[in-house]
């Protein structure tokens, strides 16, 4: 994976081509080297969770240790490539480091459930979670949610859209004009204009949801450069069980922008740079390993200081000690 492959053919292809050095430093044989059919049998068949935690647990080993409090981001991917004429694609839900860019749990949604079933089983993969902030979209804001997270000692900033109306509803009637800017940021890039401001407000005795003390409202106006006068305007509502005293206004913005991290720096890059949506991998928990390796991939080359996961696949894919270098194998 570290080398860019997307299959198990592709995965094959490179034990058969690296040099007996190499398979001999992964206890290969050169002669004896796994088949096609080796590789995808064992990967179809290994319990996904398990090897999950076990990257997850060696990851933290790696990442470098941060003196701010860890902001960690919940969120979902469907694996469309997985979809078959009998069954729907598989999704996954996965736990990801903010500042690191790292995946530290991940859960399989069947179809016989779904991502709100899998939160607390997703977070139970993660040992310490005490002071750890968990920012996740509106579909987690549920209060068994934040009863979880209050017994496991962490903090919490949830969206609030439409699967709570009445909730959404007590947060949009807030006397929002008469609170000042908290937090404000002017961004230019990718041919665009965005404005984001932050308004914070005290709530806790009036807000009919569970350990809930402040509610948030963002807006993003956002214009294309090359049209100055034609905004448009997105405003979301959020609430946090964070005091006035545990997070300034701009760590809370901080912590909601970094929210797409998981999006930006893990999904975004399993689908352009491993081609993930146009995997045909569909048996066992071949997904599931597969999208596991992806990340296992990524978070190493992130550990080792890497921004541009594109490059270093090709990097790591001129030379097959590379990746055991990376991984310190030799």
């Amino acid at each position: 994976m570290i080398a860019g492959c997307r299959s198990y053919t592709a995965i094959a292809e490179w034990v058969a081509d690296v040099p007996a050095s190499t398979a001999l430093a992964l206890g290969i044989a050169p002669d004896r080297r796994p088949s096609e059919a080796m590789i995808r049998r064992l990967l179809q068949a290994l319990d996904a969770q398990l090897l999950t935690t076990a990257i997850a647990v060696w990851l933290v080993g790696r990442a470098e240790t941060s003196t701010s409090r860890q902001a960690i981001a919940v969120d979902g991917k469907t694996l469309r490539g997985s979809r078959t004429g009998d069954s729907t694609a598989r999704h996954l839900l996965a736990a990801c480091d903010q500042n690191a860019g790292m995946v530290l749990a991940s859960t399989d949604i069947d179809s016989k459930t779904n991502e709100i079933t899998r939160f607390a089983p997703l977070l139970d993969q993660i040992g310490d979670l005490r002071d750890a902030v968990i920012t996740a979209d509106a579909m987690h804001c549920q209060r068994e949610h934040v009863d979880y997270l209050a017994e496991r000692g962490a903090h919490w900033i949830l969206t609030v859209k439409g699967n709570q109306p009445h909730l959404h509803k007590q947060l949009s009637r807030l006397p929002w004009r008469q609170v000042p800017q908290a937090a404000r940021q002017d961004d230019r890039g990718h041919g665009r204009r965005e404005i984001r401001t932050l308004r914070i407000v005290t709530v806790a005795a009036g807000i009919d949801f569970p350990h809930a003390v402040q509610a948030l409202q963002i807006r993003r106006r956002r214009r294309r450069l090359d049209q100055p006068r034609r905004f448009t305007t997105q405003t979301v509502y959020a609430i946090t069980d964070l005091h006035v005293h545990q997070a300034k206004p701009a760590q809370l913005a901080a912590w909601i922008r970094g929210h797409w991290t998981i999006e930006n720096k893990i999904h975004w890059v399993r689908d352009v740079t491993y081609a993930e949506d146009r995997s045909q991998i569909r048996t066992g928990t071949g997904p599931h390993v597969m999208a596991a390796l992806r990340d296992a991939a990524i978070s190493a080359l992130r550990a080792a200081g890497t921004t541009n996961i594109a490059a270093a696949t090709r990097h790591h894919a001129r030379d097959s000690n590379r990746p055991l270098t990376l991984l310190g194998l030799i």
